[in-house]
């Protein structure tokens, strides 16, 4: 047996033993994989020891099958994404998971889903059964399928004939994760086949323009993102966009911006300013325990006008303000800006903008800048010696001989990249990018926080002060 295989083999039995340990200790389970999802299901990872057991042992049997399996069907795996997508798309925009739902666990046979949703039967049975085989559905008897706890993240729990009558509306009041699967599917999936020939294109290959991304190639006729969800016809899919996006904001870790800057050691009435904040998420959840603080959510008009008027703002605690991040910052004490999920919007050319305007309006030496976004894990080990020493800046490693950055059970990250740079030809950052990117624009990195250490997912705080206002320590006498 080779060493590799050894290794791996021992990770996952050293690690299912950690894992059965802790769901005995603490009453919890690893869920069954033909039930529905349940949020209460993920209880076992609440203890770290768990959640780290589970990391190793999926991070391991990807790798293991990566080992074993021969070469060009793991190849053929990835090559076949496309049809698993598209596969995946029809289910959910023709209401499957609901019509399934309603058939309990005992399925559905072909013929009668198309009785419901008009789809041929031949057909949707071929793709289910491709879904099936990556766990999504699953094949009960010839012909009769069944959800699994991986297809109920799609479902809208509506009744499936209401929404098959009013499919427009099918997004409204949920929890906004089939909306963010159908547009990643849609005009998002669409422009992921233009990619090669956008950074082929001498026009566009060097550009940060969100007009010259991928997405404006493909069947939105060279508008940007922005562009495309904001014109009268495309309402429906702007509101499917919307809801999809405070779905996933929503999966979050819910304190992290509690974690994201030590709040109590701002002075009474110091100014925290949420810059392109939207529906302002950190100022609500900061303002419910830090009552010593005021609040200033800035974004466009036709976000900001939207807001839900919470008791905050009618108290006069937090405010919104009318602002584009790309125009001189009209704030001039704030104690802290905060840039959520802003930056891997916007390529470097536009992200520094954001940042110098930030940093122009800066008060020495008090404010600081939080930018909470996601940092892309470097594969290769031993990577904190080219960060500068910043604090925080590294989560631990994977254990040998897995890869140092966890590999597949830290792909989210990497697909938001690349979801990123298909979308809006921006990206997530590596530490690296952001240091450097920071330090273009006068300010330094000084920490970064992490929600939680054993979650190679784990969204980051990214602590940043003006360059120039920099308290220089005391020489030593010695």
């Amino acid at each position: 047996m080779s060493t590799q295989l050894r290794q791996l083999l021992d990770l996952i039995n050293g690690a299912a033993a950690t894992l059965d340990k802790s769901c005995s200790v603490n009453g919890t389970r690893i869920p069954d994989p033909h039930e529905p999802f349940d949020p209460e299901s993920e209880a076992f990872r609440t203890d770290p020891i768990a959640e780290n057991a589970a990391n190793i042992i999926g991070a391991a049997a990807l790798q293991l099958a990566a080992l074993v399996l021969p070469p060009h069907l793991v190849m053929f795996s990835m090559i076949g994404g496309q049809w698993n997508c598209a596969a995946l798309r029809l289910c959910l925009d023709t209401h499957v998971t609901e019509i399934l739902r309603e058939a309990g666990p005992e399925g559905m046979h072909v013929k009668d889903i198309e009785a419901k949703n008009g789809i041929d039967a031949s057909k949707m049975a071929r793709c289910l059964r491709l879904l099936s085989i990556q766990h999504v559905y699953r094949e009960v008897k010839p012909d009769v399928f069944a959800n699994t706890r991986l297809s109920t993240l799609l479902d809208t729990l509506k009744p499936s004939k209401k929404i098959i009558a009013d499919p427009e509306h099918k997004h409204d009041h949920t929890n906004g994760f089939p909306a963010f699967a159908s547009f990643l599917l849609d005009e998002w999936f669409k422009s992921s086949a233009y990619l090669l020939e956008n950074i082929t294109d001498p026009k566009t290959r060097k550009s940060g323009d969100p007009a010259d991304a991928p997405f404006a190639r493909s069947d939105v006729h060279g508008k940007s993102i922005w562009e495309f969800y904001g014109q009268p016809e495309k309402k429906v899919r702007e509101q499917r966009f919307n809801i999809g996006m405070k779905g996933l904001l929503s999966m979050l870790p819910g304190n992290f911006a509690s974690e994201a800057f030590d709040w109590r050691s701002l002075p009474k009435d110091a100014l925290v300013v949420d810059v392109g904040g939207g529906v302002g998420m950190v100022p609500m959840a900061v303002a419910r325990e830090h009552s010593h603080l005021k609040f200033i959510i800035q974004d466009r008009p036709t976000v900001i006008w939207k807001q839900e008027i919470p008791s905050a703002l009618q108290s006069g605690r937090v405010k919104l303000e009318a602002h584009d991040f790309f125009t001189t910052q009209p704030q001039k004490d704030a104690s802290v800006f905060i840039l959520k999920h802003i930056l891997h919007n916007w390529a470097d050319d536009y992200s520094l903008t954001i940042l110098k305007h930030l940093r122009a309006a800066a008060t020495p030496p008090k404010t600081r800048l939080i930018c909470i976004d996601a940092i892309l894990p470097y594969a290769c080990r031993n990577a904190a010696s080219s960060a500068g020493g910043i604090p925080g800046a590294f989560t631990v490693e994977a254990p040998e001989p897995l890869i140092a950055n966890w590999g597949l059970v830290s792909g989210t990250a990497f697909y938001m990249d690349s979801i990123m740079m298909m979308a809006c030809n921006s990206q997530e950052r590596t530490i690296g990018q952001f240091d450097e990117l920071f330090r273009k624009a006068g300010w330094k990195i000084v920490a970064v926080r992490h929600g939680n250490a054993t979650r190679p997912l784990a969204l980051a705080a990214i602590e940043a002060v003006p360059i120039e206002y920099e308290r220089k320590q005391p020489r030593s006498r010695l």
